[in-house]
């Protein structure tokens, strides 16, 4: 195997590349697709499978857990025996894990066949994002590219409740998961002729099985902690307990990789100032989106009253939101500076999220759901832009490592914003049903009511359901302004950050290649 048959710097793609292009942004699309294709299937699985709800929870969480746990791991293996290996041993993983999820007949054989599938998509993630940048060597060209990328990773895991939602009305759950086999199979028939081969030649030695390991106690119990602070109630301290033990062990994972001459994740990328600042700027966006987006798919369905299908229809709109803002990227950094794409993006965002500050219970079906797309729409440019500039200002041969931290910054951003969100929103709907007289209701069902606007609805009680609709929009207002503020303060951030770039713009859009360290080398207006 060659170590590295990438293109040379500034060459431009042809043909064979684009078609590349297409095979890897179907696969990401595949990949994000099945991280919310059951969400409105849980129904059936239940009477089906018999899943508790319980069981639902892990049959749902499962595939981020193990997707988000070996993320790292799988990047920097990438790196080292070989992107397109990785990738197509994946799919075929990806494969096999798939027919035994549609064919599972019990709620712990699809439990553990989604933990293989999210397995398998964390291996074929980062080289996907890896190959593109071997690819396509052109600053203009990757850039392209990568939103084309970004695309199909954020506008699949929006519609993947869509279309699950409308294969549910011809065929059974399981058909949801079939999708992937022929597409799978034609990654790899066409991925070794499309696709080229890329390794580290410095990376030596085995990799280190104590970093893997640390990596997987480090980032498992947070993205666990993470999602039950949503959920808490009796189990907070299990919550606090595992983010902090994770906390702790990330202590540990960090030192070891200094001490490393070839560590599982080369922390020396963060020594660069936009890498140092577009991590954190992606966690807080998915955060932000992922939270909001939470409340209004949940406003459509429970307080405008749409059904599971109509509410997957309109929920639509957000995946059409922020596909149009991550393809739009590229072409608005031929005119404009990059960071001025992503800070128009954000402001736009912003203002979207206060208009859902004012949202209400009737008449806001259209506003809630016109509101949501502009939050995508406006932070397609952060995703586009900031994973350019994480794999750009990479080296070559750190390019799958770099996309494995861009990934997981942003699966970690995701379950903050649905936890810290999510628990936010669901505080002040508690706080208000607690607050309403409940008196002539009984009991049973007036303290169901006051946990979830779904129990609310059970009962078919007119004036218990406009209770929850207006407790449950308050939360969705609360939700709105947070994020508003924290897009607002991350605005503030990346102009402070990005004042020094050159007046073109291409430092943060078209990152330095590998020979410039600093990343502040931008490429000549002619070879564009």
């Amino acid at each position: 195997m060659q170590n590295a048959t990438s293109a040379a710097p500034n060459q431009r793609a042809g043909r064979r590349e684009w078609l590349g292009l297409a095979v890897l942004g179907v696969a990401t699309l595949l990949v994000a697709f099945d991280s919310g294709v059951l969400f409105l299937a849980l129904p059936h699985l239940s009477a089906d499978l018999g899943a508790t709800s319980s069981q639902q929870l892990w049959i749902i969480d499962i595939y981020l857990f193990l997707l988000a746990g070996v993320l790292i791991t799988m990047g920097t293996l990438g790196d080292r025996i070989g992107r397109r290996r990785l990738l197509l041993v994946g799919a075929g993983g990806f494969t096999v894990a798939s027919a035994i999820s549609a064919y599972s007949t019990s709620p712990e054989m699809l439990i553990a066949a989604r933990a293989l599938l999210g397995v398998a998509a964390a291996t074929m993630s980062p080289s996907t994002l890896a190959l593109i940048s071997n690819m396509f060597r052109d600053a203009r060209q990757r850039g392209v590219a990568i939103s084309v990328w970004a695309t199909c990773m954020f506008a699949g895991g929006a519609t993947g409740p869509v279309i699950g939602g409308v294969m549910l009305n011809y065929w059974w759950w399981g058909s949801v998961f079939l999708l992937a086999v022929p597409v799978m199979a034609v990654l790899l028939v066409a991925g070794p002729l499309l696709l080229p081969e890329y390794r580290n030649p410095e990376a030596v030695g085995r990799i280190d099985l104590a970093s893997v390991a640390l990596s997987l106690a480090a980032i498992l119990p947070i993205i666990y902690g993470i999602k039950n602070l949503a959920t808490s109630d009796g189990n907070l301290p299990v919550a606090v307990g595992a983010i902090v033990a994770g906390l702790a062990i990330t202590y540990l994972f960090v030192r070891r990789q200094l001490r490393l001459p070839n560590p599982l994740l080369d922390l020396r990328l963060l020594r660069q100032r936009k890498i140092r600042v577009v991590l954190p700027a992606m966690l807080i966006g998915s955060g932000a989106f992922a939270g909001t987006s939470l409340f209004t798919a949940q406003y459509i369905q429970s307080v405008a009253g749409r059904s599971p299908g109509e509410s997957g229809l309109w929920m639509a709109f957000t995946g059409l939101g922020i596909a149009a803002g991550t393809l739009l990227a590229p072409v608005l950094v031929r005119g404009l500076q990059p960071r001025s794409v992503i800070i128009l993006g954000l402001t736009g965002s912003a203002i979207a999220l206060l208009v859902l500050t004012q949202a209400g219970t009737s008449g806001w079906l259209i506003g809630v759901v016109a509101s949501i797309a502009v939050v995508a729409f406006g932070i397609g440019p952060l995703f586009a832009l900031g994973t350019g500039i994480m794999v750009g200002s990479a080296p070559p041969e750190r390019a799958g490592a770099a996309a494995s931290m861009s990934e997981t910054s942003n699966l970690f951003g995701t379950s903050l914003g649905l936890a810290l969100l999510g628990s936010a929103g669901a505080a002040v709907y508690r706080g208000q049903m607690a607050d309403a007289d409940l008196g002539a209701y009984p009991p049973e069902l007036a303290d169901s009511a006051r946990e979830t606007i779904g129990a609310a609805t059970v009962g078919g009680d007119p004036g218990l359901i406009a209770l929850a609709r207006d407790a449950f929009t308050s939360g969705l207002n609360v939700v709105a302004a947070i994020s508003a503020v924290f897009l607002v303060a991350l605005i503030v951030v990346i102009i402070v950050t990005f004042r020094g770039d050159g007046a073109d713009g291409s430092d943060a859009a078209e990152p330095a290649e590998p020979a410039d360290e600093a990343g502040s080398g931008a490429q000549p207006a002619s070879t564009r």
